[in-house]
């Protein structure tokens, strides 16, 4: 049989086959490395159950990684939407992290600003958020408690990612577009000023016959150990007309002399805070 996997669940996932029938199945053996999103064929072992034989080539692959291990986060997705708000506070590091994922990925990106009914955070949050919008990624400022509608084009025809810190929404978002899903939200955490885990596991959900969206855990950091130092570079889009034109072919845009990432930031071409989320990562 084959199918899709539309919840994982460590070891366990529900797989959807051709016909809609919901199928609990688990590894053979030690394999592994198995994501929600992911198309693969399953041998029957029982009612509803089953065990996964083999996966399918993949369009794509999105997961983070430190020095130890990689978590996956989603397979065959074309978009990553980056949920956050104006409160609880957002880490900016995590939405160029992202960026960087979807950039070495060739994925779609969008950035989304949730809870925009709160008026005056949301324009502190869109005044920083503006150094995005210069560098070409779409922005979408919505509350998604409120009206989800401006959301839904860019979800058409896209397998979509809902990626963020916990607390930032995306249970609300994906509650609002199927409210049939019911996932769960909680209130947030002001001692902590960020969200309770609501989202313990990923899911997909269809939203026609050719839109889908995975919800995944909230997170606080997303790893880049898998990327190197030069792709990390090119995954700034604004150093990129710069790539290739340093005193030095080993430069490391970091401190080096003759640098021309350094001379751009230095005639006001790239942003300062680019350069120094550039030099956190790569430094």
């Amino acid at each position: 049989m084959h199918g899709q996997v539309v919840a994982a669940f460590g070891r366990h996932f529900d797989v959807e086959t051709a016909d809609g029938e919901i199928v609990s199945c688990v590894t053979r053996g030690k394999k592994g490395g198995i994501a929600c999103g992911d198309r693969l064929q399953i041998e029957p072992t029982g009612p509803a159950q089953g065990v996964i034989k083999s996966i399918d080539p993949r369009t794509s692959l999105l997961f983070r990684s430190d020095q130890f291990k990689e978590k996956i986060i989603a397979a065959n997705v074309s978009q990553i939407v980056v949920v956050i708000a104006a409160s609880p506070a957002y880490y900016e590091d995590l939405i160029n992290r992202c960026l960087i994922a979807a950039e070495t990925a060739s994925l779609k990106i969008l950035i989304v600003l949730n809870k925009c009914d709160m008026e005056q955070e949301t324009r502190t949050a869109l005044a920083q958020l503006q150094l995005y919008r210069n560098l070409g990624y779409p922005l979408l400022t919505l509350s998604a408690k409120q009206d989800i509608s401006p959301l839904r084009p860019y979800l058409s025809g896209e397998t979509s990612v809902l990626v963020g810190q916990s607390g930032m929404g995306k249970s609300s978002i994906i509650n609002a577009l199927l409210p049939e899903a019911q996932a769960h939200t909680r209130e947030i955490s002001q001692a902590l000023n960020s969200g309770k885990h609501t989202t313990t596991h990923a899911r997909l959900y269809h939203l026609d016959r050719d839109s889908h969206i995975i919800d995944s855990p909230g997170l606080q950091e997303f790893g880049l150990a898998h990327v190197s130092e030069q792709n990390i570079a090119h995954a700034f889009v604004e150093f990129r007309p710069y790539l290739g034109h340093c005193r030095f072919s080993n430069c490391r845009h970091l401190v080096e002399p003759g640098c021309a990432v350094l001379e751009a930031v230095a005639a006001g071409k790239i942003d300062p805070r680019r350069l120094e989320s550039y030099r956190n990562l790569a430094g």
